[in-house]
């Protein structure tokens, strides 16, 4: 890739990004999961494909992964199809799998994509095709001193993941969650991350800067402890609401102080991001459950059936009853 920059993928879009994964049998199921799911739950909570993403292989064949478990994937991978972002997921072998062809597509694809990246020893087959040549980059740290020794050009560090241009590359399952839920914040917001957390009970635990092999110390990238300690009030009381006074109280601070932190981490007020929270819980109820609408608004903290459904309406555009016939 030349190295002249292209504009990051990492910054505030609202456009569908579009994402090809070139799997190889021997990834990690993990490495995938982490790769996919917080997009699919992006999707999800905002009920449109903001991340189009498509699994490939280089035969057009599933994936196997170390589990034994193949991966389905859409097709081969075609270097001249349109895509905003080519990552390569490997595991075990990968540094022995490349071929010329492999090589040529890799840098063809990555002239006329906005990004490309190295999920775990995915890494290797992007050095290989002289991708990372002047660039930083990461790889599991099982292999990194071999890694930094096979590619002198590059700058090799010891990170969980590294972005540098329009290259990123990850050391393997939670750091690519970690990478992934950073893509969804720097282009949706903190507000959006904070739900896709939510989804899969995951408080990133991580810097990007972060050694792989450290323990994790359960702080959350960015934010100001008080910040998710007022979360998880909200988090626990979405049948019966806390005032935003109540919140602010058990966590030492004044509403004032509460709101001045949401706004700088989240960019919106606390109440706001209440709402939101329990209309998302109540968005789920609606689309996975039978349940009435009227104890679906019990659960979620409304007083009424028909406050809910305004509520939910203002929120998303439609009705709670017009989403459960979709």
């Amino acid at each position: 890739m030349a190295k002249s920059e292209k504009a990051t993928i990492f910054r505030a879009e609202h456009t569908p990004l579009r994402l090809t994964f070139l799997l190889f049998s021997g990834a990690s199921i993990m490495c995938v999961a982490s790769a996919i799911d917080p997009l699919r739950a992006a999707n999800r909570i905002a009920g449109e494909r903001l991340f189009d993403f498509r699994l490939v292989s280089m035969t057009g064949e599933p994936a196997m992964t170390t589990s034994d478990l193949p991966i389905p994937v859409s097709g081969r991978f075609d270097p001249r199809a349109q895509t905003d972002v080519v990552a390569v997921i490997g595991g075990f072998g990968m540094r022995h799998q490349e071929t010329a062809a492999l090589l040529a597509g890799l840098r063809q694809a990555a002239r006329s994509a906005r990004a490309v990246g190295g999920i775990e020893a995915g890494t290797w087959l992007v050095a290989r095709a002289g991708l990372l040549e002047g660039r930083a980059a990461t790889t599991h740290w099982e292999d990194l001193e071999d890694f930094a020794a096979t590619f002198p050009g590059a700058e090799v560090r010891p990170d969980r993941y590294v972005i540098d241009g329009p290259v990123f590359t990850s050391g393997g399952a939670s750091p690519t969650f970690d990478l992934m839920l950073h893509l969804v914040r720097t282009r949706l917001g903190m507000a959006m991350a904070l739900d896709v957390a939510s989804v899969f009970i995951y408080d990133q635990s991580r810097a990007a800067t972060d050694a792989q092999p450290l323990v994790s110390l359960g702080r959350l990238d960015g934010y100001d402890a008080r910040l998710a300690q007022s979360v998880r009030l909200m988090e626990a009381h979405v049948d019966q609401p806390l005032t935003i006074a109540h919140v602010a109280r058990r966590v030492g601070l004044t509403p004032r102080a509460l709101e001045n932190i949401f706004r700088r981490s989240i960019g919106e007020t606390p109440g706001a991001y209440y709402l939101r929270l329990r209309l998302n819980a109540a968005r789920r109820l609606v689309a996975d459950t039978r349940l009435p609408m009227a104890d679906i608004a019990a659960r979620t903290g409304f007083s009424s059936a028909a406050t809910f459904s305004r509520a939910f309406t203002n929120g998303f555009g439609k009705s709670p009853s017009t989403l459960r016939k979709v």
